[in-house]
């Protein structure tokens, strides 16, 4: 099985190119493969490109897949990942190109510096699209009960959903402790992205990630869509937006009905074969 590996600032994704071999994997088989110590290790696959369904306008069909088998609705990482595996490929140039996900169609584009942008869609902040239980509202500046406490929070959609905490202090720690139990939290049924959020000033938020599906994360592209729409939202930041994380920073810019344009850069790993033989091992 053949896989090409990219890394967006540290949020790395495997390619596999239903062109090199059918796409069947099992659950297993992609917690194996991402799997750090049993596998190839990385913090999803996508597999694509596929052909786009004839009432989908998009020119390519992406599925984006979280290590622990699940498949994830959007990812902006992973869509920058998949837009520069194209050019490597040459079925794009610096032209923009449409890409469809479970969670959405986005354009993305190829620059002449190698920076790779993507209009990820409009944030929304209604509960019944996240989804979160409860009757109807806007989530911003709500309450939630975790451990006894109470904690505020803000919830977004971008084609996936996302919980922002704003806080002062924030650690590594602090997501790898209190993620997991927020991206479980009975108020999201379809589990959560959760994002620790430090507003530096009008321009610039720092932000701590625990993925859903995939845990503590240096980068995410649709974690800082969503954290960047909250900062606006709030009123604490300007439109553009540098959003600073463990692997690094991406651009984001907020338009004025919330649809998020991000840009920053994608490393090439490298390709290699996956033996079967790693699916046997105990």
């Amino acid at each position: 099985m053949k896989f090409y590996k990219y890394h967006g600032l540290g949020n790395d994704y495997i390619v596999m190119d239903p062109a090199d071999q059918p796409w069947n994997l099992s659950e297993s088989a992609i917690q194996r493969i991402c799997h750090r110590n049993f596998g190839v290790g990385s913090d999803g696959i996508l597999a694509g490109p596929f052909p786009a369904d004839e009432s989908d306008p998009a020119d390519f069909g992406l599925r984006i897949f979280n290590p622990d088998g699940s498949e994830a609705e959007k990812s902006g990482n992973g869509l920058r990942i998949f837009s520069r595996y194209l050019f490597d490929k040459k079925q794009v140039s610096h032209d923009p190109f449409t890409i469809s996900t479970v969670g959405g169609m986005v354009k993305a584009c190829i620059h002449q510096d190698m920076l790779i942008s993507v209009d990820m869609g409009t944030v929304s902040f209604d509960s019944q699209k996240i989804p979160v239980t409860g009757p109807r509202r806007q989530m911003l500046n709500q309450t939630l009960s975790l451990a006894g406490e109470d904690i505020a929070f803000c919830a977004a959609t971008i084609g996936n959903p996302h919980c922002v905490i704003v806080k002062e202090d924030i650690s590594p720690e602090l997501a790898k402790n209190l993620g997991p139990l927020l991206e479980t939290h009975p108020l999201f049924p379809n589990r959560t992205n959760v994002q620790f959020m430090k507003i530096i000033d009008r321009a610039n938020v720092y932000i701590e990630i625990w993925e859903r599906g995939a845990g503590y994360t240096l980068a995410s592209g649709s974690s800082s869509s969503a954290s960047a729409a909250v900062a606006v939202a709030l009123g604490h930041a300007d439109p553009d937006i540098t959003v600073q994380m463990a692997g690094g920073n991406l651009e984001i810019h907020v338009h004025e009905d919330f649809s998020i344009t991000l840009k920053g850069p994608v490393t090439r790993v490298g390709e290699g074969i996956i033996d079967p033989e790693i699916f046997q091992a105990p």
